[in-house]
C-alpha cells in the first residue's frame, strides 16, 4: 500500500463521487477507479458500496478514512518542517485574525524581532478556519485565531480569554453607560457580525453568546469583515459586539462599552501543526508569554 492509495481513497470519500475525485485529483476517472479496486484487493476488503450513487462507504471503509486522513496530515506536517529546517535563512509566517492586530500581536511581533533578529518574519491576516488550512498546507508556521478546532493534526494552545465590547455611535442611546451593557439590552437593536464567511467564525461566537443567556436578538446583520462593521457602526447603521482590543481602532465616532456578561469573552489560540517543535515557535511563545506577564495579563503558560 502506498500513500497514493490513501490520497485516492480520501478523496472519493470526501468528494462522494468518483469523477469529482478525479479532477480533484488531476488524473482521469478510470486509473482512479483502479486504484481504489487495487486498495480493496490489497486490504482484502470492501471499502466502497458498489452501485451506490454517491458514493457510499462500507463499516471498513469509514474505519479505513478515520485513520487515512490523519497519516496524510502527518506525511503533509512532515514535509513542511523538513523544508523548513533544511533551508538555510530561517524563516517564521504568521497568521492572524484582524482583531488581533488592534491588540497585543504588535507588540509581540516586535518583542520576537528583537529578541531574534536573524529570523524572517512574514505576517498573513487569515480566518481562524483559513489558519488551519494553511497550517497543514505549510503556507504558514503559526496562527493567531480565535476558534476551537477538532482537527487532530493542529494543536491549540489557549493563550487567555480576552472580554467583549460594544461598539456604538456616540449619539446612541447606549453610548452613555459608561458602567457597562448587558446583552439583553442589545436584542432590539441591529447587530452587526463579522466576518461573513467563511464559517464558523467570529460572529458565531457573538451569536453564541446571546444564545448563552437564552436571548435572540430581532435583528442579525452579516457584513464581510471588521472594517467593514465599525465604518456601518459609525453610520448609525447598528452595534457591533467586538473583542476588547479593537478598541486599539480609534474611530472619532464609534464608543466603546464593556459588556458586563460573564460568558461574552473570545478565546485566543495559539495554533501551530500537531508535531512542530521548532525553536522559531517555542520563541514566539515565550514573546507571548513575556507581554503578557510585562502588562499583568492572567493566563495560563503551556510548553510546546
Amino acid at each position: 500500500m502506498e500513500l497514493r492509495h490513501l490520497r485516492y481513497f480520501v478523496a472519493v470519500a470526501e468528494e462522494k463521487n468518483f469523477t469529482r475525485a478525479a479532477e480533484r485529483l488531476h488524473i482521469a476517472q478510470p486509473p482512479l477507479s483502479r486504484q481504489i479496486q487495487q486498495l480493496e484487493e490489497m486490504l482484502g476488503v470492501t471499502l466502497i458500496e458498489k452501485g451506490t450513487r454517491p458514493v457510499k462507504l462500507t463499516e471498513a471503509g469509514h474505519f479505513f478514512l478515520a485513520h487515512a486522513k490523519p497519516l496524510l496530515d502527518q506525511v503533509g506536517e512532515l514535509k513542511s518542517m523538513t523544508q523548513r529546517i533544511g533551508k538555510l535563512e530561517r524563516t517564521l509566517s504568521v497568521g492572524f485574525v484582524a482583531s488581533t492586530l488592534y491588540g497585543l500581536l504588535p507588540d509581540i511581533i516586535r518583542r520576537y524581532r528583537n529578541n531574534n533578529p536573524e529570523v524572517e518574519v512574514t505576517l498573513h491576516e487569515m480566518t481562524t478556519v483559513e489558519q488551519i488550512k494553511a497550517l497543514k498546507e505549510g503556507r504558514i508556521d503559526v496562527g493567531f485565531g480565535r476558534l476551537k478546532s477538532e482537527d487532530t493534526s493542529i494543536r491549540r494552545i489557549l493563550l487567555r480569554e480576552e472580554r467583549m465590547v460594544v461598539a456604538a455611535f456616540p449619539g446612541h442611546r447606549l453610548a452613555g453607560s459608561e458602567n457597562g451593557v448587558r446583552l439583553v439590552e442589545l436584542i432590539h437593536e441591529s447587530i452587526l457580525v463579522y466576518p461573513k464567511a467563511p464559517r464558523p467564525s467570529f460572529a458565531d461566537q457573538v451569536l453564541a453568546a446571546f444564545n448563552h443567556a437564552n436571548l435572540t436578538p430581532e435583528s442579525v446583520v452579516e457584513v464581510r469583515e471588521l472594517q467593514i462593521a465599525m465604518g456601518l457602526v459609525a453610520a448609525g447603521q447598528g452595534l457591533a459586539i467586538v473583542p476588547e482590543s479593537v478598541q486599539g481602532m480609534h474611530h472619532r465616532n464609534v464608543v466603546y462599552r464593556k459588556l458586563i456578561d460573564k460568558h461574552a469573552v473570545s478565546p485566543i489560540f495559539f495554533s501551530i501543526r500537531h508535531m512542530d517543535r521548532s525553536p522559531e515557535l517555542e520563541n514566539m511563545l515565550a514573546a507571548v508569554y513575556a507581554i503578557y506577564d510585562d502588562l499583568g495579563i492572567p493566563h495560563t503558560k503551556e510548553t510546546l
